[in-house]
């Protein structure tokens, strides 16, 4: 299992409010078998209805911590979102608040989605934008986002934070180390016993 405490990277802002899954990944991406190559797709629509969209710029390539507004990742509950935001190469993703689904998606995925205030929402906007090549560094235990000598204060339930910084929101990693545990349990059910056989 892979604790997640700390995430570093470059920015990408993004201070726009009620930003939903729609606008992040279109509906037309949803029919792939598996995730792979959707994070080319992240903000499709967006980015080609505004050329000077920051998924477009090449200062802001290889950004890993989004920076958005308020009620990010509302409407439809897709996984997709979260997964073509990850898949582009996003690894945290700070907001004013976030749609409950998203963000319970985004956990799953070892994401973290945490909040910080209008402004400083607006200030982290400002300095990236200042200078692409900033580093930031999401601690989720001190939960401050640093940049240079500065910080600006984050929120996260104490659950995710929790998932997170042990471990356990990664469900297939705990199955995969309960392997042998898993095996004992089927073989004693007797509508499994020819689990241990195959």
């Amino acid at each position: 299992m892979q604790n997640v405490e700390t995430v570093s990277g470059t920015g990408i802002p993004l201070l726009l409010d009620d930003i939903d899954t729609d606008r992040i990944i279109p509906a037309r991406f949803l029919r792939c078998v598996t995730f792979d190559g959707i994070g080319e797709h992240a903000f499709e629509d967006d980015r080609q209805q505004d050329p000077n969209h920051p998924f477009n710029q090449a200062r802001f390539q290889n950004s890993g911590i989004l920076v958005s507004g308020r009620n990010f990742g509302c409407g439809s509950s897709r996984e997709h979102a979260p997964q073509s935001l990850m898949r582009w190469g996003i690894k945290a993703v700070v907001a004013e608040s976030f749609a409950e689904i998203f963000f319970g998606n985004c956990t799953a995925l070892g994401i973290p989605a945490v909040c910080a205030s209008r402004e400083g929402i607006t200030r982290l906007g400002a300095v990236i934008d200042a200078d692409p090549t900033l580093e930031l560094t999401l601690d989720l235990n001190a939960l401050t986002l640093r940049y240079g000598e500065e910080s600006v204060a984050v929120t996260m339930p104490d659950s995710a934070r929790s998932a997170l910084t042990t471990g356990l929101w990664d469900s297939l990693a705990q199955l995969l180390a309960r392997k042998e545990d898993i095996a004992a349990t089927a073989a004693r059910l007797p509508y499994l016993n020819n689990y241990a056989a195959s």
